[in-house]
């Protein structure tokens, strides 16, 4: 069944985003159509502040508001020493909410993986690199157990053979193929305290 022309440009729209399929792209849209056009006007106003207020931190490349610095590199007290690499700007998050972690992060925006076309040049690592020029002495490798987050620390750890840099890795307890962003805040605030040196 073809929809109306307007209707289906929603459907292809939301079909877009990760882990949305074709029908659940469609029960999105025919939901949104049964709402109060005034709830409809309120998501479309919030993804357009998205798009025009907020960008990348000009220092760590996680969620800033455009043309400044995020709020936890905006923080004077945070240890600027340590940085901590992560993959995605959700894993901030969760490493936030350990607790176990005060110093300043930097987000990828992803992971190697070649069989997808991801190599060092589509990642945020130039601007990691340009960050050593600073007071840093650690930089901790915090990706998801996996074989690319796996791969992406060894390529980092060679990456970063700096005199006087540390590069550690949070200790095991994280399990096996699991996400940084879903770890549950003790085990995550323990595998950080505990971390272990990969340039030794």
């Amino acid at each position: 069944m073809n929809y109306p022309p307007a209707l289906q440009a929603v459907v292809d729209e939301l079909g877009r985003f990760p882990g949305v399929g074709p029908k659940s792209a469609q029960r999105i849209a025919f939901w949104m159509m049964r709402q109060p056009s005034e709830d409809v006007e309120r998501l479309a106003e919030a993804l357009r502040e998205m798009t025009t207020r907020l960008a990348f931190c000009e220092r760590c490349c996680n969620v800033a508001e455009t043309g400044g610095l995020c709020v936890i590199c905006a923080d004077e007290r945070r240890d600027q020493t340590i940085i901590c690499v992560v993959e995605n700007p959700p894993d901030v998050v969760a490493v936030e909410r350990s607790g176990a972690f005060r110093g300043t992060y930097h987000v990828l925006h992803g992971v190697l993986n070649p069989l997808e076309g991801v190599t060092p040049d589509r990642l945020r690592i130039q601007e990691l690199l340009q960050r050593l020029h600073g007071p840093v002495k650690e930089v901790i490798l915090c990706f998801n157990s996996n074989v690319e987050g796996d791969h992406t620390a060894m390529y980092l750890s060679r990456l970063l053979q700096v005199p006087g840099l540390v590069v550690s890795q949070p200790a095991s307890g994280l399990p096996v193929g699991s996400d940084v962003e879903f770890a549950d805040d003790l085990t995550l605030g323990r595998a950080l305290e505990g971390r272990r040196i990969l340039n030794d």
